[in-house]
């Protein structure tokens, strides 16, 4: 039976997702004290969205969402591996996460960031892991060179980079624009991608998803920055104002509050044009785009 309702969506492959993390990092023949540092921030909770986008993909083209099961953990182990190694002494210096203390005040700068290296690794292992009757050996192929890029230097870690180059600096909204495109929003258009490889689709359908997926990162990532302006602490698991303290540019400081939330609705807009060019059954994935507009955390 197919599920409509977003929240029941996310309820039940949430919980598939939640299982296969814990049983794929339980069954490595690995020190426990790297497995426990892994489970610990996995299972720190968090949105899912990644996964839940490449779910919601799945179900768009009418295929079963569980045959994105080792896709959507594998996206969630590189998520995870990046917030590890962000909130180092060396990168971002934060204590919280989710509301708990980060992995390294819990396991040592060492272990965490092992721990993120493991994560990172493993992810493509488990990408592997797709069952041959889910996807042919090119398309798995095509889904792992999509990720690596996705989160490499040319995607996430290349945003990472000038994100940390632009501390201190006034930048462009073109260089604001390159760091959200690259450090959040290539792995999110990638979960998009990597349902709609998994569905077979075709090159048009790819075009148009990917367009979605690239405004709907950029949405996300106004909003994170709207959010630290006028967020709450609490909600949000991290402290707030960390972008002023670390003085870096955002779209309120560029544009201000206002202007910001205009961004944001202007990328929300694009976003659902290009959904509405794939003729899909896309209910999931607006609603989620719904979501990401609106979140309060």
């Amino acid at each position: 039976m197919k599920l409509r309702d977003l929240d029941e969506f996310s309820t039940k492959y949430k919980q598939l997702l939640e299982h296969e993390l814990r049983r794929l990092v339980e069954e490595l023949n690995a020190p426990a004290i790297i497995k426990e540092s892994m489970i610990y921030s996995l299972e720190a909770g968090g949105k899912r969205i990644r996964p839940l986008l490449l779910f919601a993909t799945l179900d768009a083209f009418g295929t079963n969402p569980e045959n994105g099961l080792a896709a959507a953990a594998a996206v969630e182990m590189i998520h995870t591996y990046s917030l590890i190694h962000d909130d180092l002494p060396s990168m971002d210096n934060d204590d919280l996460r989710r509301g708990k203390p980060t992995n390294h005040k819990v396991f040592g700068d060492a272990i965490a960031t092992l721990a993120g290296d493991a994560l990172l690794t493993y992810s493509f292992e488990v990408i592997n892991k797709i069952p041959s009757d889910v996807a042919s050996p090119e398309v798995k192929l095509n889904v792992i060179v999509e990720m690596a890029k996705a989160a490499g230097a040319e995607g996430m870690v290349g945003g990472q980079v000038a994100d940390m180059e632009g501390e201190e600096k006034t930048l462009t909204l073109e260089e604001l624009e390159y760091i959200h495109i690259h450090k959040t929003g290539k792995l999110l258009r990638f979960s998009v991608l990597a349902g709609a490889m998994l569905a077979g689709a075709n090159q048009s359908l790819l075009n148009n998803l990917s367009q979605f997926a690239h405004h709907l990162g950029l949405a996300f990532q106004i909003q994170d920055d709207i959010l630290d302006l006028t967020g709450n602490q609490q909600l949000m698991g991290k402290p707030v104002g960390s972008d002023t303290a670390n003085h870096k540019s955002t779209y309120p400081l560029l544009l201000s509050l206002e202007g910001a939330q205009d961004a944001l609705q202007t990328q929300i807009n694009l976003a659902k044009e290009y959904l509405a060019k794939t003729a899909l059954n896309t209910e999931l994935l607006l609603e989620i785009t719904d979501l990401v507009a609106s979140r309060n955390h």
